[in-house]
């Protein structure tokens, strides 16, 4: 329970305390304002407590902005104020700092609000939400208490409240084909005590039994594939936008939200080559270059955001150009649909799995990602190239740990010179190991040799602090040697259940790798150093595949067996320790907003 403290009597007639009471909040009234420091000074040391002037007039939905939402130690709107426990020491401080006026003389000076100004004063970041057009006021006189009760009549909060549910930067087809009904779900959702994580979960069982359907190899599965996928992503919609609604976030619910949903697209692309294969046709190649390409785009999103995020005179001429074409109305929804967020892209998956079959599915895949990769990453390149930017310690730290480095490369990184040109080094590795598992023998000793080249380089790359223009690249360079090292080889080794085994593999890497970046944007830093030592860093697991292959691959299904056992073993500590710091972890409260791939 919260508590909420007037800091004078209540105004008779007013509905501030049912208000409040219909929030949460526990209400108490001070008989004078010098009071509101005894009464704070009751309210339980672990609990949140808000300040609310009795004159307040306002939107409901005002209040629940400025004293509900969990993600800020320190909210304020005109007239009322909350904090959070780590914030109370400071405002005891301030409360004891700002004179009380006293009952009987009409002031223009709010309390709540110079508490809050006070607040600041001590570094405290008070978050001040954006109303638009709903209305939070401490009316002067009469006069201006009933104008503000006439704008409050004016506009209807719920109306703002479902309106801002919604996301306000998406995508072409979910903002025009889902958004406009998924709303009024997460409505019902909120007014029947539903939780986003709860929708987030009924939106993952519906695409795995999705899946499910897909893998029957039947026109009816893949119809009703197609049609639960669409399901699933309206629930996927519906959960953010319950989130919105209720002021219900955490960090757990992004990092759900996120990882399910590449969890619920990887799943599908296993369904589908599951189906495919009923009907003799073998796609498990195309499925896992498909999560590749896209677990690939996604780290170059991270990676570049991490970067760039906090960069100091972080302008360019390209930005400036991006920014320009999003001032023109039909260049917006061209530019977001042609890097093929996740809306229009489950869309195509669903609609060509239920008239078509999974290769073609897996092929206009394979192309639309490919370009839009292409497309987003040269942006990022021009942007990075022409701005004058100085990256952050921090923001260096990022692109350390979304390396994944291994014990191998870090023995190299402390005994190797530091070199510059971190991207050009990774590049050089990354390229020659790919060339060696396209062109040599799979169990051949160049093959080796290229791996122990690759994990030398690696250690040289991040050597320095990644603070370069374009630094951002080695963590995506490394997934791109790591990821497309294990399909060639599980390719080229011709083993039966092989390809499938390494889609295994990858989906348990990819899943450490996001959980990695997740972590990071929830500000709890990198997972711990045990854990990228145990399960080998993007080096050692590359070599150690390279050497399965090399011992294996002309065994039969041993190497089959090996990349089981190996992505089994990832998968475990991975899954874990992952569940372990999220349930326990005591970072702050967030809501991800989605990546737009």
């Amino acid at each position: 329970m919260s508590t909420a403290i007037l800091t004078g009597l209540p105004v008779p007639g007013s509905q501030l305390g049912p208000e409040l009471g219909s929030l949460g909040f526990d209400v108490r009234s001070a008989q004078r304002p010098e009071d509101v420091a005894a009464l704070l000074a009751e309210v339980p040391a672990g609990e949140r407590v808000a300040l609310v002037d009795p004159r307040f007039v306002g939107h409901l939905h005002a209040l629940r902005l400025a004293l509900t939402d969990p993600r800020f130690p320190a909210a304020s709107v005109p007239g009322a104020l909350t904090v959070k426990a780590e914030a109370r020491p400071a405002l005891a401080r301030a409360l004891a700092g700002v004179p009380a006026p006293a009952a009987h003389v009409r002031t223009a000076s709010v309390l709540a609000d110079d508490i809050a100004a006070a607040l600041e004063a001590q570094d405290v970041a008070v978050h001040h939400p954006e109303l638009g057009s709903l209305v939070a006021t401490v009316p002067a006189d009469e006069v201006a208490a009933a104008a503000a009760g006439r704008a409050v009549a004016a506009v209807d909060d719920e109306a703002v409240r479902l309106r801002n549910a919604v996301k306000s930067r998406d995508g072409f087809f979910t903002t025009h084909f889902i958004s406009p009904y998924s709303r009024y779900l997460a409505r019902w959702c909120a007014r029947r005590g539903l939780t986003p994580n709860q929708v987030t979960t009924a939106s993952l069982i519906t695409a795995l039994i999705a899946a499910g359907c897909a893998a029957t190899g039947t026109r009816g599965g893949y119809v009703a594939a197609g049609v639960l996928l669409i399901l699933s992503f309206v629930l996927d919609c519906t959960d953010g936008q319950l989130a919105r609604y209720s002021l219900q976030y955490s960090t757990m619910g992004a990092w759900l939200d996120a990882t399910f949903d590449r969890a619920k697209e990887y799943a599908y692309y296993a369904g589908l080559a599951l189906g495919a294969a009923r009907g003799g046709d073998d796609v498990w190649a195309l499925a896992l270059g498909a999560m590749v390409l896209q677990t690939c785009r996604h780290v170059v999103d991270f990676s570049f955001n991490e970067a760039n995020h906090d960069a100091t005179a972080n302008t360019s001429p390209t930005a400036a150009l991006s920014d320009k074409l999003d001032s023109v109305g039909w260049t917006v929804w061209v530019r977001r649909m042609i890097v093929l967020p996740i809306g229009e892209r489950w869309a195509m998956i669903a609609v060509l799995t239920a008239v078509t079959t999974p290769r073609i599915v897996f092929y206009a895949l394979l192309i639309g990602c490919a370009f839009a990769a292409c497309y987003t990453t040269a942006g990022r390149v021009l942007r990075s190239l022409t701005r004058r930017a100085t990256r952050t310690d921090r923001a260096a730290q990022a692109l350390a740990d979304l390396a994944d480095s291994g014990p191998l490369a870090q023995l190299v990184t402390a005994k190797a010179p530091r070199v510059p040109g971190a991207p050009v080094v990774a590049a050089v590795g990354t390229t020659a190991l790919i060339a060696t598992a396209l062109t040599q023998p799979v169990g051949s000793r160049q093959m080796i040799v290229a791996a122990v080249f690759y994990a030398v380089l690696s250690g040289i790359a991040v050597g320095r602090p990644l603070k370069g223009a374009l630094d951002w690249l080695v963590p995506p360079l490394f997934r791109v040697a790591e990821y497309c090292t294990v399909l060639i080889l599980a390719a080229r080794s011709d083993v039966n259940g092989a390809l499938p085994a390494a889609f295994g593999l990858v989906a348990a890497v990819a899943y450490h790798h996001y959980d990695t970046v997740y972590r990071i944007k929830g500000g709890s830093g990198a997972p711990p150093s045990w854990l990228v030592r145990l399960i080998g860093g993007h080096d050692g697991r590359t070599l150690v595949v390279t050497v399965l292959a090399a011992v294996l691959a002309t065994r039969g299904t041993d190497f089959t067996l090996a990349l089981t056992a190996l992505a089994a073993a990832i998968a475990l500590v991975v899954l874990v320790e992952s569940i372990r710091f999220w349930v326990s972890s005591g970072a702050p409260a967030v809501h991800d907003e989605g990546e737009t791939a």
